[in-house]
């Protein structure tokens, strides 16, 4: 099997072929994730609610993302890997630049972090030194004690406004992707057809994203009280494989997510 490299994603985004994406933490389910189709996935944060049993994704450190990196990478050999950098791994961008160098070491093809145009000497930095970089903005989990809670970010005019300035900013830093989680489907769709060479991933942004993503055990029906946006795959196929394939499909025709797992 080919590499995912992320000249492949730019060509979906250039023929509008949607694609989907899901979090992974260990070589066994990336492994079946790869099997069924699923060419990109995270090694995301949220390992340290789903897999460290954490209330937050605040205590989660670049060890711990190394670490699952490097399983993922062993399961998913030809996937196109993108690894969160945790809570206070970026807070300087020559201290972004020395975390960023593990996760890249440890498999990780591009880094993601959250926040906005404040991070545009650090996308900068990493870019020019050959670290491709995925934006994450509207609901920011590491940012939850700013934000008052999990809720739907850029509901008001300014704050979308905000948002749509934020991402231009980063784009001209040299951001090469882009996470949208918890906007509305509206400005979701106006910031993917602004960065028209860009991929733009939604979770909970309704379906005018680019691609989607999930959190896999959102997708598989385990977590106790999965977001509004989440769909159990598994209960309506019975089995991981048949929900993996039914998840990119529905992602590919633009069937999920529909309005009742998206925010007006």
């Amino acid at each position: 099997m080919k590499p995912t490299t992320l000249s492949d994603l730019w060509q979906l985004k250039k023929e509008k072929r949607k694609f989907a994406t899901i979090t992974a933490y260990d070589a066994s389910f990336a492994h079946i994730f790869a099997e069924q189709g699923i060419n990109v996935m995270l090694i995301g944060d949220s390992l340290g609610m789903t897999m460290q049993g954490f209330n937050s994704t605040l205590p989660v450190t670049i060890e711990d993302i190394a670490y699952h990196t490097r399983c993922v990478r062993a399961g998913a050999p030809d996937a196109f890997l993108i690894a969160d950098m945790p809570f206070m791994s970026y807070a300087t961008p020559e201290q972004g630049c020395k975390n960023a160098a593990k996760l890249m070491r440890a498999g990780a093809n591009m880094v993601k972090i959250e926040g906005g145009s404040w991070l545009c000497d650090t996308v900068k930095m990493l870019t020019e030194r050959s670290v491709p970089v995925c934006i994450h903005l509207g609901l920011m989990p590491q940012s939850v004690n700013i934000l008052g809670g999990y809720k739907v970010q850029g509901r008001d005019q300014s704050s979308a406004n905000q948002l749509i300035n934020d991402t231009l900013a980063l784009k001209d830093s040299g951001m090469q992707m882009l996470l949208l989680e918890c906007v509305p489907t509206e400005l979701a769709r106006q910031v993917t057809e602004k960065l028209t060479t860009i991929p733009v991933i939604g979770i909970g942004a309704g379906n005018a994203t680019d691609a989607q993503i999930l959190v896999m055990h959102d997708a598989l029906g385990i977590t106790a009280k999965p977001p509004k946006f989440a769909k159990d795959f598994l209960k309506e196929t019975g089995n991981i494989r048949d929900a993996i394939r039914l998840y990119i499909e529905q992602v590919e025709s633009g069937i999920y997510p529909d309005q009742a797992h998206s925010f007006n």
